[in-house]
């Protein structure tokens, strides 16, 4: 009978930069979690179905702003020069029934390397990034940077009204042909373990 370890840890190997996290987060305690939490952090689909599906509360993505700019410098993890076009998207996912707010998402999205039906959906329709590309069966693969525990003061109207700006977070790109498309950073209010119940 082999030995029992009693510091199992489900995030091991999850992070690919965990070195690099930002200053303002701080180390997660997984232990102290809900199973939703855990689930969200990491999860590998898209979040919108695991919450729906969690939940049974049918979410929506609204857009709070969405703006194209050239980089000042060179982004290491978008690995896209300086003077490169990047759409920045910042957008709230709802419940539709309960009106819980479960994710208030900011996106770097490299345009020039996604098909131009793709770029049209993201900047004229507005959906999430995440169904658009299984929409599209792009092939793709998801890489973890980072995860914790962050206090958020300077929130849009939107999202301030619906939290106290404590998350858990975290960061992940969107690889596809072999270059980062996406840089996606998404916070998840502390309250969302208080679920709504369905009958």
């Amino acid at each position: 009978m082999g030995i029992r370890n009693n510091a199992f840890d489900p995030l091991k190997n999850i992070q690919t930069a965990a070195s690099a996290m930002p200053e303002q987060l701080s180390k997660l305690n997984f232990r102290a979690l809900t199973p939703f939490q855990r689930a969200l952090m990491v999860s590998d689909g898209t979040v919108t179905k695991f919450i729906e599906a969690y939940t049974l509360d049918p979410v929506e993505i609204i857009t709070l702003s969405q703006e194209r700019y050239p980089l000042k410098d060179d982004h290491h993890w978008l690995e896209a020069e300086k003077n490169t076009d990047v759409i920045l998207r910042e957008v709230a996912i709802s419940g539709i029934y309960s009106h819980n707010l479960y994710v208030y998402g900011v996106s770097h999205i490299v345009p020039e390397r996604l098909p131009a039906d793709i770029r049209e959906r993201l900047e004229v329709q507005g959906e999430g990034i995440g169904r658009i590309l299984i929409d599209h069966r792009m092939e793709m693969r998801r890489e973890v940077l980072w995860f914790g525990r962050e206090r958020v003061s300077d929130l849009p109207g939107k999202i301030s009204s619906a939290c106290n700006g404590d998350f858990i977070s975290r960061s992940y790109r969107i690889i596809a042909g072999g270059k980062p498309i996406v840089l996606i950073n998404e916070r998840f209010p502390v309250m969302t373990d208080e679920l709504p119940s369905h009958h």
